[in-house]
């Protein structure tokens, strides 16, 4: 693969994908945000004259791949018109998955994208053009690690689709220039890291091994360490005996593994101590989430008991847990008027607000602006109104009410665990509500397959609510609202005896031709 430094101007990136298009090949352009890959995909976009009926095709289907397109759909639609697509964690993953689609047959020629497209994928590109070697962090903006560099490179000439390839890299001044080719081009990638040795994946797989049993005693965790990378990387055995004793002292403080033998308790040295994880612990296992978060919900289970609960209150805990980081970030604007908001809920929370001088206060008050915006959602507003009011896309929506229904889920097995039972009525309406963004009154019209919230909103508006309703609805009425073939399927669903009876016969009528 070959390497060329370009120090051009700000129309180099457009020059270059249509110079990648004038000589019939594909081209990934590496942006370093979601908004710089957006605008990179308009640029080009504006300067190509000509779209064809495939192209339209799928510009549709971007469009209304969700049910009310926001303005990043529109956005989207409009660049795939002309050949360009930008690719990145906003955008859904049915759009995500016919932009690659397209671009692997050919039809979409040009990516505008963040650098997560560099892992994992194989896309038929001959260029890969870097247009930012230098994101922010929170030591400001700053240089990205040369292996990410090397990934991002590594798109360029797959084996599968050309002979060759070219990583393009884009350098505004001679300086720049002068430090990509010292950096990037001739210094050393970074070593690779053992992960283990991060809290919340130490712990996790402490408590996987013990409540597994494939690991009995504290000599067989200590054993099996002794063999992984973590231990070859960094080699001090009673440094990661210390740290291993350590996590097993607090899982046993936060109830999710206790010692078989009391003789063994004051005895921290003793490696035949057996270890076994308790019925809590063993489920908290097999459900994949960081211990320390089911403490904290076993927690918030315990102090909620004797609180009025809302859905905030469900929200704001599983918004507070390291698995739906990073969360949005409360700007210096938006402080009061978040401020206000915790106010008005303050006695719905699950949890003690943290002093607003310790660490802590600033990712609790993020906690309380993500958990405001999945209210919005199950409240129904839409996607665009969460777009314009949160800054949240879609493709971002859509993951992290999935992080969180998965956390919903967790809360109501442990909640099943401790003897919550009202706590899992509460959160199985919750978790519905969350999948379709809809209120309560919709429950009952949901269950129904085929009716999203939209649907669900026209019949109640119609004063069609629950499954009585529509087994009495006038089977026109139900085809102007919501459609034929959607209507005829849920007077099937309801199990209405005259419309089931008039079905069978227009089909007997029909057998006897």
């Amino acid at each position: 693969m070959n390497l060329k430094i370009k120090q051009e101007s700000e129309n180099s990136v457009v020059n270059l994908a249509l110079d990648t298009i004038k000589i019939g090949k594909q081209a990934l352009i590496f942006v370093n945000t979601k908004k710089s890959a957006e605008k990179a995909a308009e640029d080009i976009s504006k300067r190509m004259k000509t779209t064809n009926e495939q192209l339209e095709i799928i510009s549709e289907e971007v469009l209304n791949s969700i049910q009310k397109p926001t303005s990043q759909c529109e956005r989207a639609a409009m660049c795939i018109k002309k050949g360009v697509a930008f690719h990145h964690a906003g955008l859904t993953s049915k759009q995500r998955e016919i932009v690659e689609d397209n671009f692997r047959n050919g039809i979409i020629k040009i990516i505008c994208c963040t650098p997560t497209l560099a892992f994992g994928l194989d896309l038929p590109a001959y260029r890969a053009i870097i247009k930012d070697l230098r994101r922010y962090s929170q030591r400001g903006l700053a240089w990205i690690p040369v292996l990410e560099y090397l990934q991002m490179c590594g798109r360029a000439g797959r084996p599968n689709y050309d002979m060759e390839g070219y990583a393009i890299v884009i350098a505004e001044t001679s300086a720049e220039k002068n430090k990509i080719e010292e950096k990037y081009l001739n210094g050393k990638s970074e070593e690779i890291y053992s992960k283990l040795a991060v809290e919340p994946v130490l712990r996790t797989y402490v408590l996987s091994l013990i409540s597994s049993s494939f690991v009995r005693t504290k000599k067989d965790l200590i054993d099996f360490f002794s063999k992984t990378f973590y231990a070859h990387q960094f080699k001090d055995m009673r440094k990661i005996t210390s740290t291993i004793y350590k996590t097993l002292d607090m899982l046993e403080d936060w109830e999710l593994i206790i010692r078989e033998n009391e003789e063994f308790k004051s005895a921290d040295a003793v490696e035949d101590e057996p270890l076994r994880s308790t019925l809590l612990g063993k489920r908290v296992s097999e459900l994949y989430i960081d211990p320390l978060t089911a403490d904290k919900i076993r927690k918030c289970l315990i102090n909620a008991s004797d609180k009025k609960l809302r859905e905030f209150s469900f929200l704001q805990m599983v918004s507070n847990t390291l698995e739906l980081r990073p969360l949005l970030r409360v700007g210096i604007k938006e402080h009061d008027k978040i401020q206000e908001a915790l106010m008005q809920n303050y006695e719905y929370l699950m949890e003690s607000e943290p002093s607003m001088y310790e660490p802590e206060y600033e990712e609790f008050l993020n906690s309380v602006k993500t958990s405001l915006m999945l209210n919005e959602w199950i409240e129904e507003k839409d996607e665009e109104f969460l777009l314009e009011e949160y800054g949240i896309r879609p493709g971002e929506l859509r993951a992290k009410i999935e992080i969180a229904d998965w956390l919903l889920y967790s809360t109501s097995e442990i909640s099943k665990l401790q003897h919550y039972p009202n706590m899992v009525k509460h959160i199985a309406k919750l978790r519905i509500r969350m999948k379709y963004g809809a209120k309560e009154e919709l429950l009952p019209l949901l269950k129904f397959q085929g009716i999203g919230r939209m649907r669900a909103r026209i019949l109640f508006r119609n004063k069609i609510k629950d499954i009585g309703d529509v087994k009495n609805a006038d089977l026109s009425l139900l085809k102007q609202l919501i459609g034929e073939k959607t209507s005829l399927s849920i007077k099937r669903q309801a199990g209405d005896e005259s419309f089931l009876k008039n079905e069978n016969d227009n089909a007997s009528l029909r057998e006897w031709g």
